[in-house]
């Protein structure tokens, strides 16, 4: 067969291909069009931050730093004032955004809110998450609560930046759900008053980092002045008095915590936890408007009675 042959039998090209290469074009020109509405709808909706604070953290970071103390009952946290300062500096970092709220986390006993979280729960814009607090004061159920905020508010798109007021090293796996999901993470922290008070690994892992100085935390944290016995003069109480006293409190504690609080805390006995014991020689002081720092015999008195009365209700 020649080349004339041939070329006179060729078919010519098929009408369905080229309606199949029309439709192909217009698919592809209608999923260009929705993208570009898209785009064009994601410009127009403003970006939303949140701001996540572990209390627990800026009351040891702030009160160390400018109280000179972690100790809580040590000074006084004006977490309104704060709150207002945290949100203006992320007004100024994140300027076209808008804030979602403001979670603040911290820990109470049975997760009962104190009058001054019940304060801070009714501030408008804040949403106050409480974890447990153990006998030794130290929170419990914090982080996993930052961690299931984070990671939710990221899955759902509710924010495109955390900024995240902590220092744990669990709070690496809530920084890494969330950006797994798109969102940025900014790690703000206190100035460290006695080494690093926020872990190497939370620091590799966010996005951007900002530290608050002295003169940022100073205005709202106020050392509380030390108690003054009004009979320090007189002679010291008697130890069957401060053992009655002893009794009296472990009362009022067993009241508060109940019997599940006190098998936990029996195996120590005839030691008390640090916290437990230092709560219970502040009440002891208020109670007898005196002083027994520096009375040995007084304090351990004073423990006896508290553990006579606990050993009695078991």
């Amino acid at each position: 067969m020649n080349d004339a042959t041939h070329s006179a039998t060729a078919p010519p090209p098929a009408d369905d291909t080229l309606r199949a290469l029309g439709a192909l074009d217009a698919r592809l020109e209608r999923t260009n069009e929705l993208l570009r509405r898209m785009l064009a709808e994601v410009a127009k909706t403003p970006s939303t931050h949140a701001i996540f604070v572990d209390a627990g953290y800026v009351h040891a970071s702030a009160g160390l730093l400018v109280a000179g103390t972690e100790d809580r009952r040590n000074f006084d946290l004006d977490a309104e004032g704060l709150i207002d300062a945290l949100i203006d500096t992320a007004r100024t970092i994140f300027a076209d955004s808008r804030l979602l709220r403001v979670y603040w986390y911290d820990g109470a006993r049975r997760r009962i809110h104190t009058p001054e979280q019940q304060t801070i729960a009714e501030l408008p814009d804040v949403k106050v998450r409480l974890g447990n607090l153990n006998a030794n004061n130290q929170q419990k159920g914090v982080d996993s609560l930052i961690r299931s905020d984070l990671e939710s508010l990221a899955r759902h798109r509710a924010i495109s930046d955390a900024a995240l007021i902590g220092g744990d090293e669990d709070l690496v796996s809530a920084v890494e759900a969330a950006q797994g999901y798109g969102a940025r993470v900014h790690l703000w922290g206190i100035e460290a008053a006695e080494g690093p008070n926020q872990a190497e690994a939370l620091l590799w892992e966010v996005d951007s980092q900002r530290t608050f100085d002295l003169d940022f935390c100073r205005p709202y944290v106020t050392r509380r002045p030390v108690t003054m016995y009004e009979n320090d003069s007189e002679p010291p109480p008697s130890r069957d008095e401060v053992r009655f006293v002893g009794a009296q409190i472990a009362a009022t504690w067993l009241g508060e915590r109940g019997r599940d609080r006190l098998a936990e805390l029996l195996p120590g006995d005839p030691y008390l936890p640090a916290a437990v014991d230092q709560d219970l020689l502040v009440e002891a002081e208020t109670r007898l408007s005196r002083s027994l720092r520096g009375h040995g015999a007084l304090r351990r008195a004073l423990r006896d009675g508290f553990w006579q009365h606990l050993r009695a209700q078991y």
